[in-house]
């Protein structure tokens, strides 16, 4: 696909028009057309080929369990007819025979366990060598005769352990396409493991994950920086899998990767034209404290002048790639690679989303307000001992301050109540009021803090963006008010975004007490809002 085409297709996606009447335009099709056959040419280097309409018809279940059967068993040097043919097959299956496929592939190919607790049996029922004795002894032939037989049975031990769908995805790893499809299968098993936890197929893709891990490690991924010369097709791709800040046109596409921005991506070989992963950066002054500051139409200053790295965006493409760190080598080496570059820049930071917080505050808005009602607790009551598990959110002044100041806009017994009513109106109309955004700003930014810092799971923080920063080694910086006014960043976090800050001397240090410990870095500005906490 070439630029033209890129230009049309996100010119296409941008009119404000009825989509199958879209499909229709010459413009589009054009655009479809060039896509379609990029992609046909993507497919053939890969190897795997996706059926047409009459394969998918052709192909029945049990012409691809066979398929996958014979490309576990098959001698090694005949497998790779049967890799292609599973791997077409699979494609034409319904969601519902996939499942059922992968069922199967879980429980049929899984571990022998008959054959291990035999094994283990064949262990525990030997003697020790006694390796006391001198260095004569432990040469002799009773001493090697001992060792020879744990050496046999660990090594046995060792086979048996591994499923023996372990064949299946070495042979895929090694096949032309074989990552990208197992990358696929993934994908599907976590959308099956969403619906239903099966222990089998958890399994499953644990065992994936693990061998996806082995494969993507950094010795692998090529890191690479995209610019506006690069192939449409890729620049398509970058299009479509931002997940941060959405791409609204081509001009913001060729403003993100033009002066005074970067974007570096991960890619494999095995993959080509795909990044796994990509982070985009801007170069400031300052740290960011609003999205509006980052997404500028034109650089407020010249490179030369910058001193801060700031990561504002990191997508990854693939969903079967979901639960292994890129992203934590990936900013190691763009921290390296931009210090080289712009020995000027002094500052690595984020202006990241807190997609979890509005979620975690509204339950919890909701069942204390039911339980102020049910325990008949007034705004005034300062006998929490009515019941054990309730808790009044709001610090005496700032409910005080809120009750006063959203009589004209909404209703509550508590001010637990009143916040949440204000929060889950229609259009955000809160938003609108200067009273109310100053009643609201000191509750939510307490509030906010205590659920990056305190609110765990399994003793790490539960904010999937907070744990991925602080696994890699940042502290926590500070919370910024109506950082992001957009739609998505009011329904995620009332508009509040988080900076998070790599600095180099101490990304070992802080990753290494946050994995061993739970341990979360901050400024002083954050351990204020730790200490009201605690009053």
């Amino acid at each position: 696909m070439n630029k033209k085409a890129l230009a049309v297709l996100m010119r296409a996606r941008m009119r404000p028009t009825d989509p199958s009447k879209l499909a229709l335009s010459p413009l589009s099709k054009e655009a479809n057309q060039m896509i379609s056959n990029s992609q046909e040419k993507q497919s053939g280097q890969d190897g795997f080929r996706k059926p047409d309409a009459s394969s998918k018809i052709e192909r029945s279940f049990e012409h691809v369990q066979k398929s996958m059967h014979l490309a576990i068993s098959m001698n090694k040097t005949d497998m790779d007819a049967e890799l292609n043919e599973f791997s077409e097959g699979y494609f034409s299956l319904s969601h519902e025979n996939r499942q059922n496929l992968l069922l199967i592939l879980a429980k049929d190919y899984d571990l022998n366990r008959m054959q291990i607790r035999e094994l283990i049996k064949q262990y525990l029922g030997l003697e020790p060598p006694n390796i006391s004795g001198s260095e004569a002894q432990l040469r002799s032939g009773q001493e090697e005769g001992f060792l020879s037989a744990f050496y046999r049975i660990e090594q046995n031990l060792r086979h048996a352990l591994k499923p023996v769908y372990d064949v299946l995805f070495e042979r895929l790893n090694t096949h032309p396409g074989g990552l990208r499809f197992l990358s696929i299968l993934r994908a599907d098993i976590l959308s099956i493991l969403a619906e239903e936890n099966i222990a089998s197929l958890r399994a499953l893709d644990s065992y994936l994950k693990d061998k996806l891990s082995t494969w993507l490690s950094p010795a692998a991924l090529e890191l690479h920086q995209i610019t506006w010369d690069d192939p449409a097709s890729l620049l398509e791709k970058i299009v479509a899998y931002e997940a941060v800040h959405p791409i609204s046109n081509l001009i913001d596409l060729k403003r993100r990767l033009g002066v005074g921005r970067r974007c570096f991506g991960y890619f494999h070989s095995a993959i080509p034209g795909e990044p796994l992963i990509f982070i985009e950066v801007a170069l400031l002054k300052n740290v960011a404290q609003t999205i509006q500051e980052v997404l500028w139409h034109d650089p407020p200053i010249p490179e030369c002048d910058s001193t801060c790295a700031l990561f504002y965006s990191i997508s990854s493409t693939q969903p079967g790639l979901a639960g292994i760190n890129l992203g934590k080598f990936l900013i190691k080496r763009v921290i390296t690679l931009v210090k080289r570059e712009m020995p000027h820049i002094t500052t690595f930071a984020t202006l990241s989303p807190i997609p979890g917080f509005m979620q975690w505050l509204l339950s919890k808005l909701a069942s204390q307000s039911k339980l102020a009602a049910e325990e008949n607790i007034s705004n005034s009551s300062k006998d929490t001992s009515a019941t054990t598990f309730w808790e009044n959110m709001l610090e005496p002044g700032e409910e005080r301050v809120l009750m006063d100041s959203s009589e004209n806009f909404a209703s509550g017994k508590n001010g637990m109540e009143v916040v949440l009513n204000l929060l889950t109106s229609t259009n955000h109309e809160w938003t609108n009021s200067a009273t109310l955004l100053s009643a609201l700003k000191p509750s939510l930014m307490r509030l906010c803090v205590r659920y990056l810092l305190q609110e765990k799971k399994r003793g790490k923080a539960l904010d999937s963006v907070t744990n991925f920063h602080l696994q890699n080694g940042a502290m926590v910086e500070r919370i910024n008010w109506m950082a992001d006014r957009s739609e998505k960043g009011l329904q995620q976090s009332a508009g509040i975004m988080v900076n998070y800050v790599y600095r180099l001397e101490n990304i070992e240090e802080y990753a290494q007490s946050y994995f061993s410990t739970g341990h979360i870095h901050t400024s002083s500005d954050i351990r204020h809002y730790v200490e009201l906490q605690s009053h």
